[in-house]
């Protein structure tokens, strides 16, 4: 068996484990006999840990490819899933929502989750329409990352002032989702959040000799017979459902896509047909474990997970930074 192909199946021993330990990390001297048996314990845990685990580990993988798919789209090692705007959008109608303080429901959603995910559209679309009307033929993935750069910048000028206008109750609220977060009880935001992450996620997947093309330029993928713009419109859809779906439950987690495809092309190599499912499995257990910190290094309290992932993630992009340099 090759190299390859050893670490592909330790890294999904890795994340078979780390969902099966994570829920049980942090809680005192529970059994699992206790887990399994009727009881207050059983509760907290199936009620508590499980979802929390399988909500960080569904948002990790997400995260993670989809980092991976605008990092070879854009041909940039420093894409993130929120290049375009995906983050700043769902923050802006998080935001609206807790400002003006309307609660409402809709299909099952609740109001906040709904309204970040409808501001990650409102994003997508914008980016998406500056992109095409600011290229003569289609659009290029240039002016799509200088339209998504934009609306980064509007979208989080206007959350600053929704803030600003905000009393300090609500002002807090807002910087608290903007930190981003996995607190669940029970499955249902699992299940509200499927619809969204599973058809963005098989839009991505299979694209493994697509991407590997991209990454030698648009002229290469074009002589090789892709069908550039709609590769680059799969892409752009795929991404922007998938990870606005994770935003809208978990808020935004940053560098959770910078550092899971980093990390697995220094042990694989740059082929996307074992990078994908490398970085889908070492995102999301990489999630797990920082959920698995911010609960427990200052327990009972706990540190928004999004916190953990950016103390991990400077240090790791100034490395970025210096090894590319030298």
């Amino acid at each position: 068996m090759k190299r390859e192909h050893w670490i592909l199946l330790l890294l999904v021993v890795f994340a078979i484990l780390t969902l099966f330990v994570s829920p049980f990390l942090g809680m005192e001297s529970v059994s699992l006999r206790q887990v399994i048996s009727p009881g207050i314990e059983s509760k907290i845990f199936w009620n508590l840990r499980v979802p929390r685990s399988v909500l960080a580990f569904l948002a990790g993988a997400c995260l993670a490819m989809g980092g991976l798919a605008f990092q070879a789209l854009f041909r940039n090692s420093l894409a993130t899933p929120y290049t375009l705007g995906v983050a700043s959008g769902a923050s802006l109608g998080a935001g609206l929502f807790v400002r003006f303080g309307v609660v409402f429901s809709f299909l099952g959603l609740d109001g906040l989750p709904l309204s970040a995910f409808i501001g990650a559209c409102v994003a997508m679309a914008m980016v998406y329409g500056l992109a095409k009307l600011a290229s003569e033929r289609g659009f290029s993935s240039f002016t799509l990352l200088l339209a998504g750069v934009a609306m980064n910048y509007f979208f989080s000028s206007l959350l600053l002032m929704t803030q600003y206008l905000s009393d300090f109750t609500k002002s807090f609220q807002i910087l608290r989702w903007t930190m981003g977060g996995l607190e669940t009880v029970g499955y249902q935001s699992i299940y509200q959040m499927l619809p969204f992450i599973i058809p963005g996620m098989g839009l991505l997947l299979g694209l493994s000799r697509e991407l590997d093309l991209l990454l030698h330029g648009e002229a290469m993928a074009i002589a090789r017979g892709v069908d550039v713009e709609k590769v680059r419109r799969r892409i752009f859809l795929g991404t922007s459902l998938s990870v606005g779906g994770v935003v809208a439950f978990c808020g935004p987690i940053g560098f959770v896509g910078l550092m899971a495809p980093h990390i697995c092309r220094l042990m694989l190599g740059p082929g996307h047909a074992r990078l994908i499912p490398a970085s889908i499995l070492f995102g999301a257990s990489f999630l797990c474990w920082c959920d698995t910190l911010a609960r427990s290094l200052i327990a009972p309290a706990e540190i928004p997970v999004g916190v953990i992932t950016a103390l991990l993630g400077g240090p790791f992009f100034l490395w970025l930074l210096v090894k590319k340099r030298t």
